[in-house]
């Protein structure tokens, strides 16, 4: 249930700081504290505010936040003051907006370290764009999209904007291909039927059976290309890291925007990109 904007606004404006009330706080003497499965609930409900600031590098308003999650003003204020308390979101109080903190940054790259990305995969990453002077991406796939969580510019004015973090589309992106193509063989012919094929520029592949065409040339020719089907402007090439059974875990791409590379000479890259997928492969938790 979404509440009332107007409503929401003036609650908003009547209050100068975030409220610092936590969450699991016990109940006053004599009276029945919430039920665990409530307390589960409502720590869902605090993590789904942090999936929904994710998605505003500009912030949001407790509001728009409220609005957004289909949850009430009270609950939704209540959540992101314990969040704020805990360094989980941080509050700027001259546009009253919310924003991702530097606890989520810390825990990011305690995952990151966890799982080789920077020790590891950085050194690597580095050494293929000094070969190639383009950005290296290192993506894994998280549900139906592809989620980088390595990269390197190169010396190039020019930035590829897929930062760490950046949640990406399997279809339209070579990164995203390689993830699907190599893909257990149940878990690729689900993505196949099911995975929503975006519209992002008028180059991407809509059409199920040309999708499915696509990625069985990427099996076929062991790499995958984006050609302006995710960003105007941008092409790719992604390479798989295969497990011992033969399956992606992750992709390692070279972009380039369109002026600077075509197409036959990105894709002579790729066995750069094979060597340095290879060396990951064997350093890398394989999950």
């Amino acid at each position: 249930m979404s509440v009332n904007q107007t409503t929401a606004a003036n609650e908003e404006s009547a209050v100068a700081a975030p409220i610092a009330e936590p969450v699991n706080a016990m109940p006053p003497e004599g009276k029945v504290g919430a039920r665990p499965a409530d307390r589960t609930d409502m720590v869902g409900k605090a993590l789904g505010l942090l999936v929904l600031l994710g998605d505003e590098p500009r912030g949001a308003t407790a509001a728009d936040i409220s609005r957004r999650a289909e949850l009430p003003f009270s609950t939704t204020y209540r959540l992101l003051g314990s969040l704020t308390r805990d360094g989980f979101v941080d509050y700027e109080p001259d546009g009253r907006r919310y924003h991702l903190g530097l606890r989520i940054f810390q825990l990011g790259q305690r995952v990151s370290n966890h799982h080789g990305f920077a020790g590891t995969a950085m050194p690597i990453l580095r050494r293929v764009t000094e070969r190639t002077g383009e950005a290296t991406i290192l993506s894994v796939r998280d549900g139906l999209h592809h989620l980088t969580v390595s990269k390197v510019d190169g010396p190039q004015t020019f930035r590829v904007t897929s930062d760490p973090g950046h949640l990406g589309s399997l279809s339209t992106t070579a990164v995203g291909k390689a993830l699907v193509a190599f893909a257990e063989d149940a878990e690729r012919e689900k993505l196949l039927a099911e995975l929503p094929l975006e519209a992002l520029t008028g180059k991407s592949i809509t059409d199920r059976d040309a999708f499915r065409a696509e990625i069985e040339q990427v099996r076929r020719q062991g790499y995958a290309v984006m050609d302006e089907e995710n960003e105007a402007g941008m092409r790719a090439v992604a390479v798989p890291l295969l497990n011992d059974q033969g399956h992606a875990f992750a992709s390692l791409a070279t972009a380039v925007p369109v002026f600077r590379l075509g197409l036959d000479e990105l894709i002579a890259h790729v066995p750069l990109l094979q060597e340095a997928a290879a060396e990951l492969a064997a350093r890398l938790p394989q999950r």
